[in-house]
């Protein structure tokens, strides 16, 4: 079972305050749909996540079935970012 470690109102909370939204599906994934406000900067690109994220803002992450986004997730906090949230499946944003 994949870790989903914020849930669904926390994020929307987290969102309305600032927080990135992320989606790490590939383009074409996300082109079929995507939460409101989120971005799309797919796992095989982290290696540049700092040219796409704010360090000092919370980051929650979703993609399918949270495997992706867990795998990100892990690897921002191990570049010191900070607040980094797992969301798992876009489908727990859209159920609350």
């Amino acid at each position: 079972m994949i870790e989903v470690n914020i849930s669904c109102s926390e994020a929307r909370e987290k969102v309305q305050a600032g927080a990135q939204l992320v989606d790490v599906r590939m383009p074409h994934e996300f082109m079929m749909g995507a939460l409101p406000e989120a971005s799309n900067l797919p796992l095989q690109y982290f290696h540049a996540a700092d040219e796409h994220l704010d360090r000092d803002r919370p980051v929650i992450l979703y993609c399918n079935s949270g495997a992706r986004s867990h795998q990100a997730m892990s690897y921002l906090r191990s570049r010191g970012y900070g607040e980094v949230y797992n969301l798992g499946s876009f489908m727990n944003y859209m159920q609350c």
